[in-house]
C-alpha cells in the first residue's frame, strides 16, 4: 500500500504527463468502485455538487463538512493505491484547515475555488492550503480552480481570458500544481489559457458543447473532468429505464452487476 504523500506525487506526475489526465468524477463509495475496476482509471475524482446531491443538499457549501470528508474518506478506503483528488468548493471558511482534514482522510489533491474574490485573498488561500500539506508531510496537488469564466458575468471573453491568466500564474506562483479554468472553453480560448499560464498546467471540465479530452491535449491542457456530468448520466440512465419499467418494460440484458 503507498503512503499519502506517495499517492500525491503520483497525482502531481500525471498532471505534468504529457498525456492528459483523465478523471471521471465520483459521488459515493458504489460509483468509485465501478471507475476503478477500469484499468483506464489513473486516479479518482470527487464532485462536490454531486456529493451534496447525494445528501439533498444544493450544490455550494450547503452540505456539513463533515459529510463531505466523511464520504471522501470512504472513497480513499477503496480507491486502494489510486490517488484521490476531492471537491472542496471554496474551502468552507478556512481552505488550510480544510485541507489539513482532507489529508487526514487520504486525499491527496484539491480543487478549491476562488468565486473571485480579491486577487491577494485568493493567494492567501492557496499559501494556506500549501502550508497545510507541507505542516502534513504530503506535497498536496492543488487544482487551484478560477471562476474567471463561470462567475465573469457579461464581460467580453478577452477580460476573461486575462484575469485567468493573472490568477493562474499567482496560484501556480503560491504553489498551486495546475489551475483548473472551468467554462465551455473552444479551441482559441485553450490556447491562449494554456499560453499564458503554462504546457500541462491548465485544467478544464468536459462539458456538452466542449472540446474533447484528444484536442485539450493537443493543446497542452494538464487534466479533463467533468464534474456533477457524470451523476447527471446515471441519473438520466435511472429515470429512462424507470420509465420503461413503469411502460410493462424489462431490464436489460446488458445490465452489468456493478453493486
Amino acid at each position: 500500500m503507498t503512503t499519502t504523500s506517495q499517492r500525491a506525487q503520483t497525482l502531481s506526475a500525471l498532471h505534468a504527463a504529457p498525456e492528459i489526465l483523465r478523471v471521471v468524477n465520483v459521488w459515493d463509495v458504489v460509483s468509485a468502485k465501478a471507475i476503478i475496476e477500469l484499468s483506464e482509471t489513473r486516479a479518482i475524482a470527487t464532485a462536490g455538487h454531486s456529493i451534496a446531491a447525494t445528501f439533498g443538499y444544493a450544490d455550494g457549501e450547503n452540505i456539513p463538512l463533515d459529510l463531505v470528508l466523511d464520504m471522501v474518506g470512504r472513497i480513499v478506503e477503496v480507491a486502494g493505491d489510486l490517488p484521490v483528488t476531492a471537491d472542496l468548493d471554496a474551502g468552507f471558511g478556512d481552505p488550510g484547515e480544510t485541507v489539513r482534514r482532507a489529508i487526514g482522510v487520504g486525499a491527496v489533491g484539491a480543487n478549491v475555488e476562488d468565486r473571485l474574490k480579491p486577487l491577494a485573498e485568493s493567494v492567501a488561500a492557496v499559501e494556506a492550503i500549501v502550508r497545510a500539506g507541507e505542516a502534513e508531510g504530503v506535497p498536496f496537488a492543488l487544482n487551484a480552480r478560477t471562476d474567471a469564466f463561470v462567475r465573469g458575468g457579461d464581460r467580453p471573453v478577452a477580460d476573461s481570458i486575462a484575469d485567468a491568466i493573472e490568477r493562474g500564474r499567482a496560484y501556480l506562483g503560491a504553489g498551486a500544481d495546475v489551475v483548473f479554468v472551468p467554462g465551455i472553453l473552444d479551441a482559441d480560448v485553450t490556447r491562449q489559457l494554456v499560453e499564458g499560464i503554462g504546457e500541462r498546467k491548465v485544467s478544464v471540465i468536459g462539458l456538452p458543447g466542449a472540446l474533447t479530452a484528444a484536442e485539450y491535449e493537443a493543446l497542452g491542457v494538464a487534466r479533463i473532468s467533468y464534474g456533477p456530468m457524470t451523476q447527471r448520466v446515471a441519473l438520466t440512465a435511472l429515470q429512462d429505464v424507470a420509465k420503461e419499467l413503469y411502460a410493462d418494460g424489462a431490464i436489460p440484458a446488458s445490465t452489468r452487476a456493478l453493486n
